[in-house]
């Protein structure tokens, strides 16, 4: 009998700029029994990426520039397109902001850099669950964010 310790299969996605610490992370969530569906550089061919997948991952991981505007504008588009997709950002950025317009779009959760595969592990189950997960470096944005609402 299984002792439930074997890993869901829950799908991934990436959009990322080239990162070997991104390689490392995929490496590690694949050994721990993470699906990855698909990695793209850039939002658009992200999105044209989703459109072809069936079903679609449950869960994107996205670590590009969140202080550009015409990014924040394509992950608006992105949210808008694939509602049901949980949306993790993975930044070394901690400040407001460019934590809160991440939220404001949707966001279900947000990794600093530095996080190991435990957090990501951590991350990924509370968000395909419905939960949020934060790294303790930007947990007070994000309270102040939620409070406010």
């Amino acid at each position: 009998m299984e002792t439930g310790t074997k890993q869901q299969n829950i799908t991934l996605a990436f959009i990322n700029d080239k990162s070997p610490i991104v390689n490392i992370i995929c490496n590690d969530l694949t050994n721990l029994g993470f699906e990855i569906l698909y990695r793209s550089e850039h939002i658009g061919d992200g999105i044209t990426q989703l459109s072809a997948l069936n079903p679609l991952p449950e869960v994107c991981i996205i670590d590009l520039d969140f202080y550009d505007k015409d990014i924040l504008a394509e992950l608006q588009e992105l949210r808008t397109k694939y509602p049901s997709i949980k949306l993790i950002a993975h930044s070394d950025i901690d400040t407001e902001k460019a934590v809160k317009p991440l939220l404001e779009i949707g966001f279900d959760g947000y990794l600093l850099i530095g996080s190991d595969g435990d957090d990501f592990k951590k991350a990924i189950e509370g968000v395909s669950n419905g939960g949020r997960y934060f790294s303790v470096g930007v947990a007070k944005i994000v309270q102040e964010y939620f409070g406010n609402k």
